[in-house]
């Protein structure tokens, strides 16, 4: 069964957090974010062809138009494509690892695997930005030389960028399947 709640993000958007029980040990985070709007994509765009169109009776150059519509159409591409994310999850399985998933708006899909002998702990840490304190959470990967070094932070939802009560939540869902993991038997 999947459980979804409304939460807010560090900027104030609204978003919404998905979680979904597979078994015991493996567990379905989900930030999403709000889905584009068209309405502000069109005045983006309306914007952007009237100050063209402007140009163009000024100038009387056509490429002025061309490069106009030419320039929307590869941001609005590229936006899509690589910078604006509908949803960022993560599948963490006791016994394998955690799986890190961006989805971008454009259906596009990229994915970073973990495996759970290199997960040491997953945190939440603060940082000052602008005068802000804000909360991310991270993955702690285990440095191979030093039992008790950290070789690498991941940081997660990091376009999302929840709220504290929101990383709160899937802080503690992962924590109760590493804690699983330190008490089952080592299997050789």
């Amino acid at each position: 069964a999947m459980e979804e709640r409304p939460y807010r993000s560090a900027s104030g958007a609204a978003l919404a957090l998905r979680r979904r029980q597979h078994s015991a040990s493996c567990r379905e985070l989900a930030v999403c974010c709000p889905r584009l709007q068209l309405r502000s994509l069109s005045a983006a765009t309306s914007a952007v062809w009237l100050a063209a169109y402007g140009l163009f009776v000024l100038s009387e150059n056509s490429v002025v138009l061309s490069a106009a519509i030419f320039i929307t159409l590869f941001g609005l591409i590229i936006y899509l494509h690589f910078v604006k994310i509908d949803q960022e999850s993560l599948l963490v399985i006791g016994s394998l690892g955690i799986q890190v998933t961006s989805s971008y708006a454009s259906g596009k899909e990229s994915t970073t695997f973990i495996e759970m002998s290199r997960v040491k702990d997953v945190v939440i840490n603060e940082a000052i930005h602008m005068q802000k304190v804000i909360y991310y959470l991270c993955i702690l990967l285990q440095d191979p030389g030093d039992p008790q070094g950290v070789s690498e932070v991941v940081p997660l939802f990091q376009s999302s960028k929840p709220r504290l009560d929101c990383l709160i939540e899937v802080y503690k869902s992962c924590q109760e399947i590493l804690a699983q993991r330190k008490t089952a038997p080592q299997s050789s």
